[in-house]
């Protein structure tokens, strides 16, 4: 088996009793789903649609007319346009109906392509033959694109598994006529020519990778349905607006900024307004940053030059502000609640703070420790009292 099978999301094929081609790495692929119902006993009602998976995050849903035995793992050959393309069974079963339902998919049986029968030893080395072009196929594709002058990047190339159909992935910021560069193509490579436009979150998605968090990419792992992320996310969580911090591996904002906006949004409903300003008979206090699911809200005076933090729960803000909008400026602020908030600070914050740092400082191990401490000691106790017997 050729190395570029892991290509096609398979790490490794082995021939079960039969003569069956399977894949024995059943969840090796991008976007593989957990089948958590294959230990129990089946159950009375079984669906006919199966998922299959294609290289990278491809995936279809098929129709197991002919009632085949099938299950997850197995290579397949299904219906096609033309011909038949080979795939590998990635869910079976009733979870493949919550897969519809989780991804608001509506099929209807009629309408659903057919798995033909589970793949031959002819099928899977045609379809090796096809995969082992692949990437020579996407460097002479550039050329022709780069000659031709357009303004498209081709990122990848999937050959079906008959070898009759070619699907080449391209990122273009703009609209591309590439009708010139389709004609060129089918009768450089003599297949059936398919332009498909991805995004850069999609294209990050085929490649794979590991994000800065440790684990694989979730875009390559579970993401199928990209959702537009904006600053302000990063902003109502108080994330520093670091361009090199927020870009993910697709050089746009990491998709995880919206994992949590949700209940960022929920806890500041009662915050004020971070840029009014509270007045006081010593000055102008302003904010300088927020500890949200605390409750806590920092501000310094504005002509005090050590830039030193008063830290104010949200309450005793709002307090202050309707004060101001009435006309009024507070003396100082509330030695009481400032007490409280610091005593917070303290008790969650910063002692944690300072062990952390005595116990992680570089330089806890550069203090040269008095071995000889204890030699002396019993020298001098010599000296004063004779040796010890």
């Amino acid at each position: 088996m050729s190395d570029d099978i892991i290509s096609r999301g398979c790490a490794s094929l082995t021939i079960d009793q039969g003569s069956q081609y399977r894949c024995r790495m059943g969840n090796c692929s991008k976007l593989s789903v957990f089948d958590w119902l294959q230990d129990i006993s089946p159950i009375p009602y079984s669906s006919d649609i199966v998922e299959v998976r294609f290289k990278n995050t491809r995936k279809g849903y098929y129709h197991n007319s002919n009632k085949l035995s099938i299950r997850q793992g197995d290579f397949v050959a299904v219906e096609a346009s033309p011909g038949h393309d080979i795939g590998v069974v990635s869910l079976t079963g009733e979870l493949v109906v919550e897969q519809l339902r989780k991804g608001r998919i509506v099929l209807n049986e009629n309408d659903l392509k057919k798995v033909y029968r589970k793949a031959k030893q002819a099928d899977v080395e045609k379809w090796q033959e096809a995969i082992a072009k692949e990437h020579q196929t996407m460097l002479k594709a550039r050329k022709i694109a780069e000659h031709l002058k357009l303004d498209m990047k081709i990122g990848d190339v999937e050959y079906q598994g008959d070898n009759t159909k070619a699907i080449f992935y391209y990122i273009a910021d703009d609209r591309v006529d590439f009708r010139e560069l389709i004609k060129i193509l089918a009768d450089e490579f003599k297949v059936r020519i398919e332009m498909r436009q991805i995004g850069a979150r999609q294209e990050a998605g085929r490649i794979g990778g590991i994000g800065p968090c440790g684990r694989e990419l979730c875009c390559a792992t579970w993401i199928t349905n990209f959702v537009s992320v904006t600053t302000s996310a990063a902003r109502y969580q108080e994330i520093s607006l670091n361009p090199q911090k927020l870009a993910g591996q697709c050089s746009k904002l990491k998709c995880c900024l919206n994992y949590e906006l949700d209940s960022y949004m929920d806890a500041r409903k009662d915050f004020p307004d971070p840029s009014v300003k509270l007045e006081t008979e010593n000055g102008v206090a302003i904010h300088q940053k927020t500890d949200v699911y605390r409750g806590i809200m920092w501000y310094s005076m504005e002509d005090d030059g050590t830039m030193s933090l008063i830290p104010l729960s949200v309450e005793h803000v709002n307090e202050i502000i309707a004060m101001n909008q009435k006309g009024t400026k507070i003396k100082k602020f509330d030695q009481q609640k400032e007490k409280e908030s610091k005593g917070e600070e303290q008790g969650s914050g910063a002692f944690i703070l300072n062990s952390a740092t005595e116990s992680d400082s570089l330089n806890r191990f550069d203090t040269k420790k008095n071995h000889n401490r204890k030699k002396k000691k019993r020298r001098k106790y010599n000296e004063e009292h004779g040796p010890q017997s």
